[in-house]
């Protein structure tokens, strides 16, 4: 595989979120995955790099990224009808015996 070169800025934008669910808990525990919102339009290797710029000081090895569109819902606001934004989320493999500890990342800050 070729190796890519990220803009770090772009990298910093690419995780919105740890999507936190009883089945996100689940797939944790069971495959060692971690289960992000990320951008619309990030790829798989931006989303592996941005995991491991995010936490290098936990030298955080990704094995391998599945990515999946999410629709968003259609809800009733009163009598009108409305959609909620759809969202892509990222299940993000890393090596076994690691672990991401959320606490340690300050937001904003990378060393």
């Amino acid at each position: 595989m070729k190796t890519q070169t990220f803009n770090q800025e772009r990298l910093m934008q690419v995780i919105l979120a740890p999507q936190v669910s009883e089945k996100a808990t689940y797939v944790a525990e069971k495959h060692n995955h971690i289960i992000f919102r990320v951008l619309r339009d990030a790829t798989k290797n931006e989303v592996k790099a941005a995991v491991e710029l995010i936490w290098k000081a936990q030298n955080i090895q990704v094995e391998r990224v599945q990515v999946a569109n999410v629709k968003g819902k259609e809800k009733r606001f009163g009598r009108f009808m409305g959609k909620r934004s759809n969202w892509k989320k990222a299940f993000v493999s890393i090596k076994a015996g690691q672990e991401i500890n959320f606490s340690e990342v300050a937001q904003g800050e990378v060393k």
